[in-house]
């Protein structure tokens, strides 16, 4: 121990003293590295749930023979702790397990480097992620910690690692294939125009349904013979030349991108063909900007995640229904109710829960709007707002005559869901003192109801409106 001796006034001395510093003193026994963590840190907590988890999809990823493995459990457990502290570097991870006490008792001391991390996330993990999240929630479930009887779901736009510049939108195919197909037309009037005994009638492009190369081809070929001999203008020697070295290339790489593209989006990144450019809430150019992104849904309880799952649909709408059915893979059943805003409020999803006999306390378009009185009186001859009489299917108009029932009609929604309108056309509007303040359309007023969608709104309306609502 070192002491400094310091004179005090009548002779009296205090002296200043130093804890004795052991820093190149060797030990006789290693620490226990369990002695150096406390007893409630979280890192305890997912070493204890992990362990009860049952990894053998994982273990299904390892082939036998060859060099040996760091085991799938211990990298786990390293991996689910470093996402709870916010690490997601792997050279983060890497440093951690040589520095961090908390993560080298985890690890038993194993110090595996960046690479085996990425691997093991990257491919191993990939496929047996899901299985072990539920596993968890199950956990917590029997615990009494969550329900899986009541979800509350919401969705988030993720920005993709691809390049926002470089993207192939659906719209553009269809247009591009469109005027290829007028520009065809437009080159087989012409040799009609002076040749047409040499053509033949099979290959006219106005019979086409849709075109592709092959088409392409034998139809430029049949003009190109048509025409061989024929004086005819250099342009269109020109554009026929262009045409049949371009075309049917152009033709297949549509073909290709439209199968990328598939029928649920429209738009998709060259360096990423999973993202679809979507319109982001973080804006930071103030221009709109389109993003390769994915919509990731979750549902929660309790504030923890039950459910996820991640799609290229730009809106949540349509996220709903295979959102749910994941959660019943996972499961085995449907939840009893879901809370949701009105991003989800659409007829398809209305009915696909009421099918499913699942609670729906989920919004529609325009709800907050509807309780409030001067935005419920901002259209006071609106379609909402005349007396339907049900027994004999028809509507009073505001001035107080018959709206008759004239017939219905089916349309798909852009996801392919088929909604039935019912037209009723109002009498005698000419005249009416109301005329002005109730419509603007020639003639008589015609309104479009969709009765099923009303049903299912007034459902939930009643429903949200309730003390549990």
């Amino acid at each position: 121990m070192i002491a400094y001796f310091y004179s005090m006034a009548r002779g009296k001395s205090l002296v200043v003293s130093f804890k004795s510093n052991h820093q190149h003193q060797g030990m006789l026994l290693p620490p226990d590295l369990s002695e150096l963590v406390a007893v409630n840190h979280p890192v305890r907590v997912v070493s204890d749930i992990l362990d009860k988890v049952d990894i053998g999809q994982l273990m299904q990823q390892y082939k036998p023979g060859g060099a040996s493995n760091y085991h799938p459990r211990m990298l786990l457990k390293v991996l689910v702790f470093a996402y709870i502290n916010n690490i997601y570097s792997s050279r983060k991870i890497e440093e951690a397990l040589h520095q961090n006490i908390n993560f080298m008792w985890l690890s038993g001391m194993s110090k595996p480097d960046h690479n085996t991390i990425n691997r093991f996330r990257g491919k191993r993990l990939q496929q047996s992620l899901q299985p072990i999240f539920t596993q968890v929630v199950l956990l917590l479930c029997e615990e009494g910690v969550l329900s899986l009887k009541e979800l509350y779901t919401d969705g988030t736009k993720i920005e993709a690692n691809a390049n926002r510049y470089t993207f192939v939108w659906g719209n553009s195919i269809k247009s591009n294939k469109a005027k290829m197909q007028q520009q065809l037309n437009e080159l087989w009037k012409y040799a009609q125009s002076i040749a047409a005994a040499e053509l033949d009638d099979d290959h006219d492009p106005s019979g086409f349904d849709k075109i592709d190369s092959e088409k392409i081809e034998q139809t430029i070929a049949t003009i190109n013979e048509a025409l061989k001999d024929k004086p005819i203008d250099k342009k269109i020697r020109q554009k026929l030349s262009y045409a049949k070295r371009n075309w049917p290339s152009a033709l297949a790489r549509y073909a290709e991108q439209e199968s990328i593209i598939g029928d649920n989006r429209s738009s998709y990144s060259k360096t990423d063909e999973d993202a679809t450019f979507m319109r982001m809430k973080e804006d930071h150019m103030k221009n709109g900007q389109l993003k390769p992104a994915y919509n990731l849904q979750i549902s929660t309880n309790n504030q923890y995640i039950v459910n996820y799952s991640l799609h290229q649909n730009t809106t949540d709408t349509g996220t709903l229904r295979q959102h749910l059915n994941i959660f019943r893979r996972q499961y085995g059943k449907m939840p009893s109710n879901i809370t949701a805003d009105a991003g989800y409020g659409s007829e398809q999803n209305y009915q696909w829960l009421e099918k499913k006999r699942i609670t729906a306390y989920v919004k529609y378009n325009y709800f907050d709007r509807d309780q409030h009185e001067k935005s419920r009186n901002e259209k006071p001859y609106g379609v909402d707002k005349l007396t339907y009489d049900q027994e004999k299917d028809r509507y009073i108009c505001p001035s107080g005559k018959t709206m008759k029932n004239i017939g219905s009609y089916n349309r798909l929604t852009k996801a392919g869901f088929k909604q039935t309108l019912t037209r009723y056309r109002a009498a005698k509007c000419n005249g009416c003192p109301l005329r002005s303040e109730c419509h603007g359309q020639e003639g008589n007023r015609i309104i479009e109801v969709n009765h099923n969608l009303n049903r299912l709104k007034r459902q939930v309306e009643k429903r949200l409106k309730t003390k549990r609502g």
